[in-house]
C-alpha cells in the first residue's frame, strides 16, 4: 500500500481542513513525498530536534490531528507542532543531516530502509517550507492519504 503525503502551509486549521478530501496540492504551497508514516515521523523528528521523548511527545498528543478518517477510511490531517516548526526553521544544514542519519536508524531497526540523500532532501525541503510558514505567520500541516 502506498500512502502519498503532503506537507503545507495553511493560515489556519478551518483553511487547511478545506481541502481533506482533495489535498492541498494546487490550493496551498506543499512539498509531496511519499509512503512512509508522517504522523510518526513527525514525533521521531521532533524528539531527534528538541531532546523530549518520543514517549513525552505521544502523551501531549502529538501531532494534533485537524481532521481524521471515519473508520480509518479516507484522508488524515495534522498540523505539526509549533515546537517541530521552529527546530527545523532554525536547524542548520549539518544538524538536518545528523538528525536525518539518527531517523534513518531508528526506521532501520524497524525494518524500513530510507537512502540519506532521499531524508536530507526532504529535511531540507521540509525546512524550507517552515521558514515560509514562519514568514506568513502561518502553520505547517500534513495531509495523509
Amino acid at each position: 500500500m502506498s500512502t502519498i503525503i503532503e506537507f503545507f502551509i495553511a493560515p489556519d486549521d478551518s483553511s487547511a481542513a478545506s481541502c481533506v478530501d482533495s489535498g492541498p496540492d494546487g490550493v496551498f504551497d506543499s512539498l509531496a513525498c511519499g509512503n512512509f508514516d508522517a504522523s510518526e515521523a513527525v514525533i521521531e523528528w521532533e524528539s531527534l530536534l528538541t531532546g523530549q521523548s518520543f514517549e513525552a511527545l505521544v502523551a501531549s498528543d502529538e501531532p494534533r490531528t485537524v481532521a481524521d478518517p471515519e473508520e480509518g477510511d479516507g484522508p488524515l490531517l495534522f498540523i505539526v507542532s509549533d515546537a517541530l516548526q521552529g527546530a527545523l526553521t532554525s536547524a542548520s544544514p549539518a544538524r538536518r543531516a545528523e538528525v536525518g542519519q539518527l531517523w534513518i536508524q531508528e526506521r532501520a531497526a524497524e525494518g524500513d530502509t530510507f537512502g540519506p540523500e532521499m531524508v536530507e532532501e526532504l529535511l531540507g525541503d521540509l525546512a524550507d517550507l517552515a521558514r515560509t510558514a514562519d514568514r506568513r505567520g502561518q502553520g505547517l500541516y500534513c495531509w495523509m492519504a
